[in-house]
C-alpha cells in the first residue's frame, strides 16, 4: 500500500495553563490512496488533536507527518498552506465559512486563490452538486445549519482534494441533516477517489469506514477494519 498520509511516531505537547500538556504518544499509521478512516474515542483522546496534526494545521512535537510524499514537519507557514490549499479539503463541525461572503463566494475564494478564472462557475455548480443551487446568494446568517454545512463541504470539494479531512462533520446537525452530510461525504469522496479521515461520535459513520481507529488518552488503543 502507498500511503497517502504517513505519521511515524508522532507526539503533540502543548503549553497551557498548569504548564506542559502531552496529548499525542508516538502515534504511527498510514492511509492508503482512496481509503477512509474514522478516528474514535472518548472526549479528550486526541481525536481533533490527531486531525490537525494530520493536516499540518498543528506541529508536531516529536516524529513526522507524511502528506502525498511531502514531509509536513519540514514546511514553513506559508508552504503549508499552499500545500493545503493544492491537495487538502478540511470540514469542520462549526462550518468556519466567512459571515460576510454569500455561499458562492465562500466555495469561489479557494479557487479564486489558486488562480483560477472560472472560479465562480466552476463554485456555483458544486454548490448544485451538495443542492444549493437556490441558496448562491445567501449568506451564513441566512442558512440552516445544514445547509452551512453543505456550502463547506461543497469549499472542500470544489479544488478535488486528494485528502479530505472531516472534524466532526455532523457533530452540530440533527439526525436528518446529519445523515443527508454523511451520504454526500462518503460521495464526493468517492467521486474524487479522495482519502477521507474523519473524527466522529457516531458509530454508524465510523462503520462506514474502511478502518477505524479508536484512540485513548492520546495514543492508539485498537484499530479494526
Amino acid at each position: 500500500m502507498t500511503a497517502v498520509l504517513s505519521l511515524k511516531d508522532a507526539t503533540l505537547s502543548l503549553d497551557g495553563n498548569a504548564g506542559r500538556v502531552d496529548i499525542l504518544h508516538g502515534i504511527s499509521l498510514d492511509v492508503g490512496k482512496g481509503q477512509s478512516l474514522a478516528l474514535v474515542g472518548p472526549s479528550g483522546s486526541g481525536k481533533s488533536s490527531l486531525l490537525m496534526v494530520m493536516g499540518g494545521l498543528e506541529r508536531v512535537s516529536g516524529g513526522t507527518v507524511t502528506a502525498l510524499g511531502q514531509d509536513l514537519t519540514t514546511m514553513n507557514e506559508d508552504a503549508l498552506a499552499r500545500f493545503r490549499r493544492a491537495s487538502m479539503g478540511v470540514v469542520f463541525q462549526s462550518f468556519h465559512l466567512i459571515p460576510t461572503m454569500t455561499a458562492l463566494e465562500n466555495v469561489a475564494t479557494s479557487l479564486e486563490l489558486a488562480g483560477d478564472k472560472d472560479a465562480f462557475a466552476k463554485a456555483e455548480t458544486e454548490l448544485e452538486i451538495v443542492g444549493l443551487s437556490h441558496r448562491t446568494s445567501h449568506y451564513p446568517s441566512q442558512m440552516s445549519g445544514g445547509e452551512q454545512q453543505r456550502v463547506a463541504l461543497a469549499r472542500a470539494m470544489v479544488l478535488r482534494p486528494k485528502i479530505l479531512l472531516a472534524d466532526e462533520p455532523t457533530g452540530n446537525l440533527d439526525e436528518t441533516n446529519g445523515n443527508a452530510i454523511m451520504e454526500l461525504l462518503f460521495e464526493l469522496q468517492a467521486r474524487d477517489g479522495a482519502t477521507l479521515v474523519l473524527v466522529t461520535h457516531s458509530n454508524t459513520l465510523a462503520n462506514r469506514c474502511d478502518s477505524v481507529i479508536r484512540l485513548r488518552d492520546g495514543r492508539i488503543d485498537e484499530v479494526s477494519s
